[in-house]
């Protein structure tokens, strides 16, 4: 088998030009651990310079990480995935790769649409299409034209305190170290946002965009989500849907285009990273330990690294790695986790209607996010199963109370939930097949005081490994698969000696307002600080206990 050959062969370029011999440089090699938005990027970014030999690395037999498809519905005869994945206005970088690099951009992304809000109670709001309302200063314009059907507006003015809170935080790491301690439910709490503006504006943001609830995420995770997907600008909560499986829409292309274009990618799937060794001196990897297909071992050279996995991964690779476990800065991995996501699809004997295609839940499982999803309406002309009526997908995040539930269950509840939002029609359709992923601790979890702990993108123990993914610490202010994909490309910068935000397309400066607003509580501070706002007190010193 010389599927590894290319990691360890010294075969050099030679050309004689009147009896003189050349030698190429020998290309350095570079192996990326993880397979998802982050490691896939960084193995592009850095591909692209033929001074590195790129090979990324996977324990799934498939490229793509957890979103990645080969799951099946319960009979077999049809697909499922991860969840759906959406694409948000400022995915700005995303967008340059589907559009510029593989001219995928309409074909694998649905247009911009309505989305819905529903509780056990019915439709409980509507976000319109932004960019196609009369343009506001952002902040007024999501009060304005956000259809919030039963909150009344007296609960909505109490958010109005978390204005001061957004001012002082700027994404820095001071302001990142002292709202990280809080959690977002203290924070809302504290500032007198009310119950019923929490729990049914708030906490179902939270729950599905950093996937626990608000009591159980740091106020700067949940302020830093929320500013890039909603506050940042109005058109900022405007998403595009993936139109088909991720896998063939995206990665596919993505993945065929490395492996083909002159400076190729080496894939090695099905391959469990379970050790490392340390150069001489031991401030370097010099190569990595695993194992292929649970039974023939590896060993990959390396004269770069990039750890692309998420929290959970990342936590177990260090944990069972007495070589990495002898550093500071690993260890403090070890106490990173991930919580867990159900992904489930029902197929109907019949169609049933859907308002829209796409749709956020609360209130139907206490501390559980929830959305539900049209796929036949999102994916359109790409749906390639064969189902005789509709096929709604329901996802739920923070959901370790349901995973342990049968997979009849599961079926007997999904269809329940979807009853209730749908009525009589959904009641009297039949579940002709069904698909149910577990997925355990499979996304990041920003619990409150975890910054300290998230990587860097370059480490500082050993200076020939980087981390790329949305567990990163970085200045960018992307947030999920786009700042995934921007660390990545952030990696490959370090590596090849760059500035880090070479190549990276920045994020908007903040509306002249926001701006104002910031720079007046900076100036504030730093005259409260004598001259240093690092020394000022924070609103979170004022907050009441």
């Amino acid at each position: 088998n010389n599927q590894y050959l290319p990691l360890f062969s010294t075969a050099e370029d030679i050309s004689s030009d009147d009896a003189t011999t050349t030698q190429k440089p020998k290309k350095q090699k570079a192996v990326v651990i993880g397979a998802g938005w982050g490691g896939l990027s960084a193995a592009y970014s850095l591909s692209q310079d033929p001074n590195y030999e790129v090979t990324v690395v996977d324990a799934a037999p498939r490229v793509g990480g957890l979103v990645r498809d080969g799951f099946r519905s319960m009979t077999g005869e049809r697909k499922a995935e991860a969840g759906q994945h959406g694409f948000w206005d400022q995915y700005y970088n995303i967008f340059k790769l589907l559009k510029e690099d593989l001219g995928i951009f309409d074909s694998a992304l649905t247009d911009y649409a309505e989305q819905g809000q529903y509780s056990p109670d019915g439709l409980e709001a509507v976000w319109p299409v932004y960019r196609d309302q009369t343009q506001l200063p952002t902040g007024l314009a999501q009060a304005a034209y956000t259809k919030f059907l039963n909150l009344p507006k007296t609960d909505l003015l109490t958010a109005f305190p978390l204005v001061l809170a957004f001012s002082e935080f700027d994404d820095s790491p001071e302001s990142w170290e002292k709202f990280d301690k809080l959690s977002f439910r203290e924070l809302c709490v504290k500032l007198g946002v009310s119950k019923r503006c929490y729990e049914e504006a708030f906490e179902p943001m939270i729950l599905t965009g950093l996937f626990a609830p608000g009591v159980e995420c740091s106020a700067a995770a949940a302020m830093g989500m929320a500013y890039f997907f909603v506050l940042s600008n109005q058109k900022a909560f405007d998403v595009r849907w993936c139109k088909g499986n991720i896998g063939e829409q995206i990665f596919d292309p993505w993945v065929d285009r490395m492996r083909s274009q002159q400076n190729p990618v080496n894939f090695q799937s099905s391959t469990r990273v379970n050790g490392f060794n340390l150069s001489e001196e031991g401030s370097t990897i010099s190569s990595i330990k695993c194992v292929v297909d649970g039974e023939k071992e590896v060993i990959l050279e390396a004269d770069h690294v990039v750890f692309a996995v998420g929290a959970a991964a990342l936590n177990a690779i260090v944990r069972n790695s007495p070589e990495l476990s002898t550093f500071a800065e690993y260890r403090r991995f070890a106490n990173l986790r991930g919580t867990s996501v159900l992904a489930t699809r029902v197929f109907l004997d019949r169609e049933v209607k859907t308002a829209y295609t796409a749709n956020a839940c609360w209130g139907f499982d206490q501390g559980v996010g929830m959305t539900y999803f049209d796929v036949k309406g999102l994916h359109k002309e790409n749906f390639s199963d064969e189902a005789p009526g509709s096929v709604l997908e329901v996802d739920y995040y923070h959901a370790d109370t349901l995973l342990v539930m049968s997979d009849d269950a599961l079926v007997k509840k999904v269809k329940e939930d979807l009853n209730t939002i749908l009525g009589l029609e959904c009641e009297t359709a039949k579940v002709v097949d069904a698909a149910i992923v577990r997925l355990p601790n499979a996304v990041n979890w920003y619990f409150p005081d975890s910054y300290k702990d998230m990587p860097d993108v370059q480490s500082q123990a050993l200076s020939n490994v980087y981390f790329s993914g949305d567990l990163v610490r970085t200045r960018h202010g992307s947030w999920s698969q786009e700042k995934a994909y921007v660390t990545g490309i952030e990696a490959s910068n370090c590596i090849r000696g760059k500035n880090m935000s070479d190549g990276v397309i920045p994020l908007p400066k903040d509306e002249p307002h926001v701006a104002l607003g910031r720079t007046a509580v900076s100036q504030f501070r730093t005259l409260l600080g004598a001259g240093e706002k690092s020394r000022a007190p924070s609103i979170v010193d004022f907050l009441p206990f």
